[in-house]
């Protein structure tokens, strides 16, 4: 039976290690500086998009 920690619990040293090899693996060591690139620009897009203010709510 699997363990509800597993499951819903924060992830532990093994987990992480497993998940950073799994990376490894498929995407290879130099494909992961340019994934990361675009991770970060797309959070800095997705952030910027929340802070600015729809102009739906100055009407309400």
């Amino acid at each position: 039976m699997i363990s509800s920690s597993i499951l819903l619990g924060t992830p532990g040293v093994w987990q992480i290690v497993l998940i950073v090899v799994i990376v490894l693996l498929l995407f290879g060591g130099k494909k992961i500086p340019e994934l990361m690139r675009g991770l970060g620009s797309g959070l800095k897009e997705f952030k910027d998009a929340s802070k600015e203010e729809s102009p739906d709510k100055d009407k309400e």
